[in-house]
């Protein structure tokens, strides 16, 4: 695997961002675009077989998705792998001419995707591989980003963490309260959304919420939100 870790400018290449709502993929896609390449599409699928930790109101994504102006597209999968790659084989038969596939990822999923890549005959750009993950979130919040938590694992961190802004005491609460949790929550221990910063035209505002427990995870899951102008 030779995933794009440090970017160099490549202006105009057509690339499409693995999006969830959440920092690793957002704060991917703002590397990326600041580096020239030239995102048309955020790409996001939801799993049929499970609601899972990265579960988010539809609407509120959807409205995220639309913040940042960039074309979306939204998916159900029962194989991430072969819709993730009949998504994009159907913007290229539409002439959307995909050079490039930005993810996420930091230390996991690297096989699947590069695998993903080579299929498509697009490169694999990852700018978050193997970086500190300390430095990781310094970077998301140099670069302005407002992010939230929205699930939690339960048995490891408390539902008082949801709703929780990662801020620049972020990193030092989380070693407070249990060292051995990554700060990027790398391990599944938890899961962001990120509702304004660089990217987005709109910030989104929640307005009303509850704390769930389901499937071994605290979700909050949000009923009401508004869109803000910027």
């Amino acid at each position: 695997m030779n995933p794009i870790t440090t970017l160099e400018p490549n202006p105009k290449a057509n690339v499409v961002v693995s999006w969830t709502g959440g920092k690793d993929g957002c704060l991917s896609c703002y590397q990326a675009r600041s580096n020239g390449f030239n995102v048309t599409h955020l790409l996001n699928f939801r799993d049929t077989k499970k609601k899972g930790s990265h579960t988010i109101n539809p609407k509120l994504l959807s409205a995220q998705m639309q913040a940042t102006g960039i074309l979306s597209m939204q998916a159900d999968f029962i194989s991430y792998e072969q819709e993730f790659k009949n998504v994009v084989r159907e913007l290229n038969d539409n002439n959307a001419a995909i050079e490039g596939a930005v993810f996420g990822h930091i230390r996991t999923h690297g096989c699947l995707v590069d695998r993903i890549c080579n299929d498509l005959g697009v490169k694999l750009i990852m700018p978050l591989w193997k970086r500190d993950h300390e430095q990781i979130i310094s970077d998301l919040l140099e670069a302005g980003f407002e992010t939230i938590i929205v699930s939690v694992k339960a048995g490891l961190l408390g539902k008082e963490w949801l709703g929780r802004t990662i801020d620049r005491k972020f990193v030092r609460d989380l070693r407070r309260y249990n060292s051995a949790i990554d700060p990027c929550g790398e391990d599944g221990e938890f899961h962001t959304f990120v509702i304004d910063g660089p990217l987005f035209n709109h910030r989104l505002k929640i307005l009303d919420s509850k704390k769930i427990l389901e499937d071994g995870y605290w979700f909050l899951d949000v009923s009401q939100f508004e869109v803000e102008e910027k």
